[in-house]
């Protein structure tokens, strides 16, 4: 007879932040809980991504406990966004960082760790319901389950929910160009659309450097010589001495968000929460990662995990629904090459304007009304033909 697979109160797939995060805020809810994560790397390793931490998930960590994440890493405050020959820098309210995901993500970890969640190296293939529990590959039984199993979680797909809008990138690491040391750099495609090229100052002397578009379901998606093509059109020289290239996809968000009730839970990229306009994912996996947690330990602590899911939805659908929608229709927008050009110039104008959209990109943000003048203001104002405005303050 087979042994009867190990019991938890929470059993969380996948251990980058948003897997980490749903430990943590499980744990700091309710720090008895028997938590474990399950993966199937052993930390630290690489995780193709553009390595952006922005502020507010640090805001979400120190919620749960956890301060000091990236003491030891150089801030960036200065982020250029350019087309063509359009560009906007400006220094942005609060700083961001770019810390590899091997750094990262081992820090979380070793923070869930800390806080009591035991860590195991298991690759989940199989889901099944059972009687008062979930059954991982019958050999992880839990009372809720979390999938934070990435953009192709094996979670999402044993509980049926369909694949959303996904775009294709590709990462690497380069030594920094002299034109673009301590800065977050983006330049957005002029052909296909939406896409932009990056490069990201990590602070010692490289930088995270990639290329990423929407994949179309009428067009074969691009090589990994083609997108190394649009990298260098977009970015002269950034590749140069580029090393640890890895392709990823980004399961992008949409205008809804309907997450699934009962004891499973999805989170982060396995929920396809990045965001359309930036491909940021971190902030959103650790903010429904936490939401999560928070709402396992609730319905364990009143004997009903079967609500896990229901107070879960409650919770994210107040954190994400706004910004989803206006993400979802700047997405939309930022296909008419007049608009991105009028937004560029309006953030190039006015540092309100500009602020808005970095929190439309990297948190919860929204079209502000500062955001629709300066956009109607630069639409009517004529175009000078030459020369790259920007402003630098």
């Amino acid at each position: 007879m087979a042994p009867a697979p190990a019991h938890w109160d929470l059993a969380v797939v996948g251990a980058g932040p948003a897997g980490a995060a749903t430990a943590l805020g499980a744990l700091h809810a309710d720090p008895g809980l028997r938590v474990v994560l399950l993966d199937r790397a052993d930390f630290p390793r690489d995780k193709p991504c553009g390595d952006g931490v922005a502020p507010h998930v640090l805001d979400l960590l120190a919620g749960v406990g956890v301060t000091g994440t990236v003491d030891d890493r150089v801030p960036v405050d200065r982020l250029r966004l350019g087309r063509g020959d359009l560009a906007a820098e400006r220094r942005t309210a609060r700083p961001a960082w770019v810390v590899p995901r091997r750094i990262l993500d081992a820090r979380l970890v070793d923070a869930a760790v800390a806080a009591g969640a035991r860590l195991l190296r298991h690759r989940v293939r199989d889901l099944r319901h059972h009687p008062g529990a979930v059954v991982l590959d019958g050999k992880v039984s839990a009372a809720v389950v979390v999938g934070a199993d990435g953009a192709h979680s094996a979670v999402r797909r044993a509980l049926g929910r369909p694949r959303g809008p996904m775009a294709l990138a590709l990462r690497g690491y380069a030594p920094v160009a002299p034109g673009r040391r301590g800065a977050q750099v983006i330049e957005f495609g002029t052909r296909h659309q939406p896409s932009y090229a990056w490069s990201f100052d990590r602070g010692d002397g490289l930088a995270n450097v990639g290329y990423g578009e929407l994949l179309h379901a009428d067009r074969p998606a691009p090589t990994r010589a083609q997108l190394f093509e649009r990298l260098e059109a977009l970015l002269p020289g950034a590749a140069e001495g580029g090393r640890h290239w890895i392709g990823h996809h980004l399961p992008l968000s949409t205008a809804h968000w309907h997450p699934p009730a009962g004891r499973v839970l999805l989170v982060g990229d396995a929920a396809g929460l990045v965001n359309p306009l930036t491909g940021e994912g971190i902030h959103h996996a650790v903010a429904t990662g936490i939401a999560a947690g928070r709402a396992a330990a609730a319905a364990l602590r009143e004997g009903r995990p079967e609500r896990a899911g229901q107070r879960y939805a409650r919770a994210t659908r107040r954190i994400l629904l706004p910004h989803l929608r206006h993400t979802a229709l700047a997405a939309r927008l930022a296909g008419s090459a007049r608009l991105v050009g009028a937004g560029l110039r309006a953030s190039a104008a006015d540092q309100r304007v500009f602020d808005d959209f970095v929190e439309l990109g990297l948190a919860r943000g929204r079209l502000t009304p500062a955001v629709a003048l300066g956009l109607g203001r630069a639409l009517l104002t004529p175009v000078r033909p030459h020369g790259r405005p920007q402003e630098s303050t």
